[in-house]
């Protein structure tokens, strides 16, 4: 079907995975395989027009992952804790588990770190322990993987935590990280990283790499909202118990990975540098917001 090695992408239609189909598709070194439930929706098509082999598996389903796993020689796994919850950890085995019987060469999973290994019984984080959880199954099964730690979604700015208008005409937003930079990447910057360690594949092997694009205080976060969109934008900082009493699913979980944010993680610029590195057309947190303008004034009114 091809010279090209076989690279499998799954969640291939979000924003990690569609990431990387699309840097892997640019770059023009390999065959890219979507893996996607849906391969008649929009962006599935758009890959599919793009180059990409666009198959059907789900997570659920090992043997839609035998199927899809075929003669591929890589793979990038992630999984969906916001969509899946609880589920989400035997998604990720059934796919670890059959890279590892398909005897995947170049394996990179989407990982987070264990606020629970930092500070045993201190934090309830479950969409972070699962996917550490994984992680260590990934090392337990000796797959020589690359683990990418993805900072915090530029792109929450626009979802999960967009500034609200305020009485006297300015815009707030708010979370549990105090004055503690935050980390954040912008999810469409992920391929490019990813595209630069399968270049140079054993010096990453058996490593975790820290995929961030900037760090900056809520304050400073503000600050380059309100020069950048022409508004006046605050930060709030609620206390973990605030947060997590506002009662929306995952609140407490939320309220408690930014305390941890707060508390342990004081910087992640060896992360930044390492990215930058990697892929020099990663944008900060500025460089961004200039290209998605239109996007905040679409929300913003």
């Amino acid at each position: 079907m091809t010279d090209r090695p076989i690279f499998l992408v799954t969640g291939a239609t979000g924003a990690q995975g569609g990431s990387v189909a699309r840097h892997l598709l640019a770059a023009g070194k390999h065959h890219v395989r979507a893996l996607t439930r849906n391969p008649a929706s929009e962006a599935a098509t758009a890959l599919a027009a793009s180059g990409a082999e666009v198959v059907s598996g789900d997570l659920d389903r090992p043997d839609s992952l035998r199927a899809a796993l075929s003669g591929a020689r890589g793979v990038f796994g992630v999984t969906n804790f916001w969509e899946h919850f609880d589920k989400e950890e035997q998604q990720g085995r059934n796919l670890i588990d059959a890279v590892a019987a398909a005897g995947v060469e170049d394996f990179i999973f989407s990982a987070l770190p264990s606020p629970n290994a930092v500070a045993p019984g201190k934090f309830d984080v479950p969409h972070f322990e699962i996917k550490a959880r994984l992680a260590d199954r990934v090392r337990e099964l000796g797959l020589g993987a690359t683990i990418v730690h993805v900072a915090f979604y530029y792109e929450n700015f626009l979802s999960f935590f967009p500034p609200q208008r305020q009485e006297d005409g300015s815009y707030a937003f708010g979370f549990p990280q105090g004055d503690t930079p935050l980390a954040s990447v912008a999810a469409e910057d992920l391929g490019g990283v990813v595209t630069a360690i399968l270049k140079d594949r054993s010096a990453f092997r058996d490593r975790i790499v820290g995929a961030v694009g900037d760090e900056l205080t809520g304050t400073q976060y503000a600050d380059v909202m309100s020069r950048v969109l022409g508004r006046r934008i605050v930060y709030n900082y609620i206390p973990r118990e605030v947060f997590a009493g506002f009662g929306f699913p995952g609140a407490a979980d939320l309220a408690d990975m930014f305390e941890f944010n707060r508390l342990h993680i004081p910087t992640r610029k060896a992360d930044v540098d390492e990215s930058r590195r990697l892929y020099p057309a990663m944008q900060g947190f500025e460089a961004w917001l200039e290209h998605n303008k239109t996007r905040f004034d679409a929300i913003l009114g």
